[in-house]
């Protein structure tokens, strides 16, 4: 097979569709490689991107795989030939093995490793050892889909916070309901399973091959009961609405976990006592409960820096202008991105975060009497908005004296402010950029309305962050506005606190994926400190789950 990279394709007579694009993709290989239409075998895309350098010539630019009708020897021959042609240097030969799960090759014990935590990285990880044939315990102390949907609504509604089934707990975890984003830094073999999975689950093909795949909070809850589904077909046991509230460590190995579960038919939990010297803990960065038993029980962590800010919303029509001039609102464009970050003389810095074109703000709270945003867009993108994570890092330094878990109480210290100064009942504080660059309260929105469910209150947002994030960001947003025209436009709104993107602690594991002083003990995800996203998350998942299995 023939790799084919830098194929471009100009936005005129595309309609949006993959089918269009692929007719496009095909007729541009062939003018390219100077081949018929009979000589082609098959052509797979492997890459979408938009190149919008120039705006007045936005196009697409794609890789993709081809296979001659002529086989290996008419392929070695057009790579021979093609070494003269300008093309020659984006032509490659690909001869890789893809990735696979490990195999089933293991018998289930009485001592079955239980995973805590069923977001990405807990699925993937579950998965994996499921289909070796370990049988795991996957244990959630959220919802299935279905029902976390209805709790989430029911918050929206009425303000009425069900703490364990909300937009961090439940199902897939906090990135169900933050758009599906798979974009990630990171480089692994396992991506290209991980999306090949999300796609035999009910994710859209295109993410295999777009260079900024989502999937979309209306298709995600689908996908999770999907590969949930799956994973019990495998022999996994799963139980939702069960939380981790108990650990045995005996001479430095776990010995068993106890579990707590809420019985609905009588409305009352009971605790069950489980042998376990492996359990995988990929319990999301919001599982505060889980910080402060590890710390009780003795297991090593470790303060990191975070991140703490806000939700900017602008229009996603300035946006789209913005990244794409004229060609703006083209339907083979979308809804425009961006990423911005900006380095400040003090050392510190701001960077945008998940990033929702054409998206909502939504009320991501978990605990009582805490205000929480976060972002998310569904699949078609097609919101008024564009919002984002408005961030700036927090240092271990920054925090005072030597607790642990100082940065859990300063996030919560962030989200009770946020709540009080919105007037209760979850309503959001808010204020358009231009008070905020000016050090003024807001009283009321200009062009742009924001999304925030609950319903914001106009004020300063200033009291409900550390004044190190608000200034950094009071100094950011100019900066930004010189790479991202109008970011920095007045009527753009501020809604408060945007406090659950990272984890401020780190489970401290060794290089065999084991806490560093409790063996059987196996820190994953995000909310061990170990991923940033998604895609990293459930690579590390699976990581985590070779670990066990070759331990």
């Amino acid at each position: 097979m023939i790799e084919l990279s830098g194929i471009n394709v100009p936005i005129t007579g595309l309609d949006g569709t993959d089918g269009t694009e692929e007719r496009a993709v095909r007729q541009a290989v062939l003018r390219m490689l100077r081949l018929a239409p009979d000589d082609l075998a098959s052509l797979e895309l492997r890459r979408r991107s938009i190149d919008a350098r120039k705006k007045r010539e936005v196009h697409l630019t794609f890789t993709a795989r081809i296979a001659l009708r002529g086989g290996a020897s008419a392929e070695r021959t057009l790579l021979s030939r093609a070494r003269t042609w300008r093309v020659g240097k984006q032509l490659s030969r690909v001869d890789e093995q893809p990735y696979r799960l490990p195999g089933n090759h293991h018998a289930p014990s009485d001592d079955r490793p239980v995973v805590v935590g069923a977001g990405c990285a807990g699925l993937f990880c579950a998965l994996a050892l499921a289909e070796a044939g370990l049988a795991p315990i996957l244990v959630e102390r959220g919802d299935g889909s279905r029902e976390r949907t209805r709790a989430i609504a029911t918050f929206n509604e009425t303000g009425v916070l069900d703490p364990e089934s909300n937009i961090q707990f439940g199902l897939g975890g906090a990135g169900t309901f933050s758009d599906g984003k798979l974009s990630t830094g990171t480089k692994s073999p396992a991506h290209r399973l991980i999306l090949e999975t999300l796609v035999q689950a009910g994710a859209p093909r295109r993410i295999l091959w777009d260079a900024k795949p989502h999937v979309g909070s209306d298709i995600l809850p689908t996908v999770v009961e999907s590969v949930l589904a799956r994973i019990r077909a495998a022999g996994g046991d799963v139980r939702l609405r069960t939380r981790l509230v108990g650990m045995a460590i005996d001479g430095g190995r776990m010995r068993s976990v106890t579990l707590s579960s809420h019985d609905e038919a009588t409305g009352s939990d009971r605790e069950e006592r489980l042998p376990a010297s492996r359990v995988v803990l990929a319990c999301g960065h919001s599982a505060r409960d889980v910080y402060q038993l590890l710390r009780d029980s003795g297991v090593v962590l470790e303060r990191k820096t975070f991140a703490m800010g806000v939700r900017i919303e602008h229009l996603q029509g300035a946006i789209d202008r913005a990244q794409y001039g004229p060609s703006a609102g083209h339907p083979a464009l979308g809804a425009a991105p961006y990423k911005l970050a900006v380095h400040l003389p003090s050392g510190r810095g701001a960077f945008s975060f998940c990033m929702c074109p054409g998206g909502y703000v939504v009320a991501a709270a978990s605990e009582p009497d805490g205000v929480v945003t976060n972002g998310m867009s569904l699949s078609d993108r097609a919101g008024t908005n564009a919002n984002a994570g408005l961030l700036a890092n927090v240092f271990p330094e920054d925090l005072p004296g030597t607790d642990v878990l100082a940065g859990i109480e300063l996030q919560r210290q962030c989200e009770r402010a946020a709540f009080a100064a919105g007037g209760g009942a979850y309503v959001a504080p808010a204020q358009l950029v231009g008070d905020f660059l000016q050090g003024v309260r807001s009283s009321g929105a200009g062009e742009v309305t924001p999304t925030y469910p609950r319903g914001v209150e106009w004020t300063s947002i200033d009291g409900c962050l550390p004044a190190c994030v608000s200034e950094t960001l009071r100094e950011a947003i100019p900066l930004m506005a010189r790479r991202l025209r109008g970011f920095d436009v007045a009527d753009a709104v501020l809604t408060g606190v945007e406090t659950r993107s990272s984890s401020p602690v780190r489970i401290a594991r060794n290089d065999h994926g084991q806490s560093v002083n409790v063996a059987g003990l196996y820190p994953c995800g995000e909310g061990a400190g170990y991923a940033g996203g998604i895609m990293s998350a459930a690579t590390d998942g699976i990581r985590c789950a070779e670990w066990l299995i070759d331990g």
